[in-house]
C-alpha cells in the first residue's frame, strides 16, 4: 500500500490514470454497438491500419504523427465498410485483407527504412504497448479527456439512432434513419478510440478494450441500456486495475489490461451460469 500510495503521489501516474479512465469510457461504449451488429473485428482491424499509418509517419519523420495515423484510419473504415458492402467480399474477409495487409506494409516500411537501433522494441511496443502511457504530458492529458468526452456526447446525442442501427438496419432505414450514414460515424468514432489508446495499450491489443467489457456485461445483462452502462464500468475497472498491477508487479501495461479484462469475462460468465442467464 505504501508503494501504491507513492505512485499515486507522482504527476505522470496520475496523468496516466485520467487518461485510461477516459479512453476506457469511450471505448467500452462503442463496444456494445460493435458486438450487437456482429462486427466486432472492425476495431481490431482499424488498429492494424493504424499501425500501418504509424509505420509511413515514422518513416516519414513527422513531429506529429496524428496528423497523419488519423485521416489514414478513418480512410481504412471507410474501405472497409465500402468493401464489406460487396456481394464478392464479406465483411470479415474485407476485414481481414485490409489489416493483414496493413500490418505487412507496416512492418516492411520500418524494417526497409527504419533508423532505430532497435527496430524488434519499436515493434513490439507499438504493437504490445509500452510504457508511453506513463510519459504522458499535461497537453496529452488535454487532448484524450476532450476527445474522449466528444466522443461520449456524439454517443449519448445520437443514441437512438445508433440503437436503431445496432439493432436493425433494415427497419431504421424504413423509419428514416441514413442507415450508411451511422454506420459511417460509428467507424470514425471508433477510429479515434483506436488512434487514442494505441500508446496505453497498443495497437494489436486496443480491440480488447472495446469488446471485453461488453462481452461481459451481455453475460449478466439483457437491455442494451443497461448492457452499455455495465460495459462502461468494467471497462473503467479493468484498465485502471491493468496500470495499477503493472506498477506494482513491473509488467507490460496492455497485456495486464487484457489479463484483467479476461478474468472479469470468466467471472460473469460463471456469474452468468449459476444465475441462468448463460
Amino acid at each position: 500500500m505504501s508503494d501504491l500510495a507513492r505512485y499515486f503521489s507522482m504527476p505522470f501516474v496520475q496523468y496516466a490514470l485520467i487518461v485510461t479512465i477516459f479512453v476506457a469510457l469511450s471505448a467500452s461504449l462503442l463496444g456494445v454497438t460493435l458486438v450487437m451488429k456482429r462486427f466486432s473485428y472492425i476495431g481490431d482491424g482499424l488498429s492494424h491500419v493504424a499501425f500501418g499509418a504509424m509505420a509511413i509517419a515514422s518513416v516519414m519523420k513527422l513531429t506529429n504523427q496524428m496528423l497523419l495515423i488519423m485521416p489514414v484510419t478513418v480512410l481504412g473504415a471507410v474501405l472497409l465498410l465500402r468493401t464489406g458492402q460487396n456481394t464478392k467480399i464479406k465483411g470479415d474477409a474485407a476485414i481481414a485483407m485490409v489489416s493483414v495487409g496493413s500490418l505487412a506494409v507496416g512492418y516492411l516500411l520500418m524494417n526497409r527504412f527504419s533508423t532505430s537501433s532497435n527496430l524488434a522494441g519499436d515493434v513490439c511496443s507499438t504493437l504490445f504497448g509500452s510504457s508511453n502511457i506513463l510519459t504522458l504530458s499535461l497537453s496529452d492529458v488535454w487532448v484524450s479527456v476532450i476527445v474522449s468526452l466528444l466522443v461520449a456526447a456524439v454517443f449519448f446525442f445520437f443514441y437512438a439512432r445508433i440503437f436503431a442501427v445496432t439493432f436493425d438496419e433494415t427497419f431504421a432505414a424504413s423509419a428514416g434513419v441514413k442507415v450508411k450514414r451511422y454506420n459511417l460515424m460509428i467507424s470514425i468514432v471508433i477510429v479515434v478510440v483506436v488512434v487514442l489508446g494505441m500508446n496505453m495499450i497498443g495497437s494489436l491489443l486496443i480491440s480488447a478494450l472495446i469488446i471485453f467489457p461488453a462481452l461481459s456485461a451481455m453475460r449478466l445483462f439483457g437491455s442494451f441500456f443497461s448492457v452499455t452502462l455495465c460495459s462502461v464500468v468494467i471497462g473503467i475497472i479493468s484498465a485502471v486495475s491493468g496500470i495499477i498491477i503493472s506498477l506494482l508487479a513491473v509488467t507490460p501495461v496492455g497485456p495486464t489490461i487484457v489479463a484483467v479484462d479476461i478474468v472479469i469475462f470468466a467471472v460473469f460468465w460463471t456469474a452468468g451460469r449459476i444465475t441462468g442467464r448463460e
